[in-house]
């Protein structure tokens, strides 16, 4: 509104001047070198606008001349520009659905357009990893390390080259030129961890974390630093259990679930007399993560105490996660200990029908300890190597005997998880505890093939068994001991307690 105000302002006060001008025309004269010109104003005003306007439109006209060369030279930029745009564009996309030809073809073009552009240099780069040619590509990352605005991405590209031909020091040193360039950079930050880790340097792992601390999620910081501290402890626990033992208690706050540290804080405590505060470490673990680690630690947390003390203690913490197979394994290794037999038949009893292999080891030292039954025990030993597994030490397919804190294949930290490893589905036959036991066939045993599969209870005879394409069965080595004589002849089932129901 006031715009429009103004505007109208303006305009009476121009009309309102040329009106004026226009009742009073006045004269003008000049004269000058001889000659007289006498006009009126307003054609004198008139004269003066026109001649303005035409010395604006030729200094116009000189100035655009003038500038020709770089207009067009502007033109011609941004046309190449446009063009190389348009390239790095398409070989970029060539590179993403794996286009070899195109992406070679484009960078081509894009390499003529606009050869020092780091889009160029990436599209390069990119275009030679597809091809294979690792050579130009590291040649190409080199440029880009040696450029101070592409220089973080040469170096992660020199950095993931050198992981691909398994270079494990020259990653390294990539990733430590990263990280001090750019400390922002968190694969640089990460890659310098993993490979203190993988070395060893527990130290030097811990004093990056802490640079790194502002950069990660608290619950993520505080596992990890868990996780560190107790791959130091461990590595100190036979040298200086003192600074172990303060480690281990340490990343037990951090981590409270984590289960190495429980254990071997619970483990050190209990050296020291303090059998509380080491309960107390190790129950906490057990209520959420139950583990044979820490129900060993806990069995073993006064020494010199009896089997029976050691069992209560056990069935107590067994008590906390009811129905858990780690309590009743832990139970039944106590009662074995204790020679209480019943109790661990009870404890084994809801996982026989479908025993794991723990289970089946478990059952085969029962049967020598309570019964002396040297064939059921061996029948159980030979049932196990076909059993499910149990859980285990595992990261990114790997699978261990104990915990690592970084994974031997990716070198990432905390990878390792208590869990069932990746294999296929197996399966035991139940032993039956009160089956006959039949005398054997009349052939030789070296005639008893592995294919030869004894019929199951309840089968007719005519009904095929078929057989899983499982592990081959390997059989348990023979020690008869003094009474092979007699073992030799002794009869064997031929129904569903068989010792030939393992080839199943």
């Amino acid at each position: 509104m006031i715009r429009v105000a103004l505007y109208f302002i303006l305009v009476g006060a121009i009309a309102y001047g040329v009106a004026l001008l226009a009742d009073r025309p006045g004269d003008v004269v000049i004269t000058w070198q001889g000659l007289r010109i006498e006009t009126s104003l307003m054609v004198l005003g008139a004269a003066m606008l026109a001649a303005m306007l035409v010395l604006g439109l030729i200094i116009g006209l000189i100035r655009s001349i003038a500038r020709s060369p770089m207009v067009l030279a502007r033109l011609l930029r941004n046309r190449r520009g446009t063009r190389a745009y348009e390239a790095i564009s398409r070989g970029l996309i060539a590179v993403g659905a794996g286009d070899v030809a195109a992406a070679q073809r484009f960078t081509t073009q894009v390499q003529r357009l606009a050869p020092g552009e780091p889009l160029a240099l990436l599209l390069t780069a990119q275009a030679a990893q597809l091809a294979g040619d690792r050579e130009s590509a590291e040649r190409t990352f080199r440029d880009m390390a040696a450029r101070p605005d592409t220089k973080a991405l040469g170096l992660h590209g020199l950095y993931i080259e050198a992981r691909r031909r398994d270079d494990a020091a020259s990653a390294r040193a990539y990733a430590e030129e990263a990280a001090r360039s750019a400390p922002a950079l968190s694969w640089a930050g990460t890659a310098v961890l993993e490979a203190r880790c993988r070395d060893g340097d527990w130290a030097g792992a811990l004093s990056l974390l802490e640079q790194q601390r502002s950069r990660l999620d608290k619950a993520a910081y505080r596992r990890q630093r868990a996780v560190l501290l107790t791959a130091r402890a461990l590595a100190l626990e036979d040298n200086d259990r003192d600074t172990a033992k303060a480690l281990a208690i340490e990343a037990n706050k951090l981590a409270p679930d984590l289960v190495p540290a429980a254990a071997l804080a619970g483990r050190l405590l209990a050296e020291g007399g303090q059998w509380r505060k080491a309960s107390r470490v190790i129950d906490a673990a057990w209520r959420t993560s139950p583990h044979p680690e820490l129900a060993q630690a806990y069995a073993e947390l006064r020494s010199g105490e009896s089997a029976r003390d050691r069992l209560k203690r056990i069935e107590a913490a067994a008590k906390r996660v009811p129905g858990h197979i780690e309590a009743a394994l832990a139970v039944t290794r106590a009662a074995l200990d204790a020679q209480e037999f019943a109790k661990a038949r009870s404890e084994l009893a809801p996982y026989v029908d479908k025993p794991s292999r723990r289970v089946c080891l478990l059952m085969a030292r029962l049967e020598r300890a309570e019964r002396n039954d040297e064939g059921r025990a061996r029948e159980w030993t030979a049932r196990a190597l076909n059993a499910p597994p149990d859980p285990q030490w595992t990261a990114d397919g790997y699978v261990s005997d104990r915990w690592l804190p970084v994974s031997p294949v990716t070198s990432r930290i905390d990878a390792f998880e208590w869990r069932l490893p990746l294999a296929g589905t197996l399966t035991a036959p139940v032993i039956e505890p009160d089956s006959p036991v039949p005398p054997l066939p009349a052939s030789p045993p070296e005639q008893i093939r592995p294919t030869e599969i004894a019929p199951a209870r309840g089968r007719s005879d005519d009904t095929p068994v078929k057989a899983e394409p499982v592990i081959p069965l390997v059989h348990a080595p023979d020690d008869p001991g003094p009474d092979a004589v007699e073992e030799a002849e002794a009869p064997a089932p031929a129904e569903s307690g068989s010792w030939r129901k393992i080839f199943q």
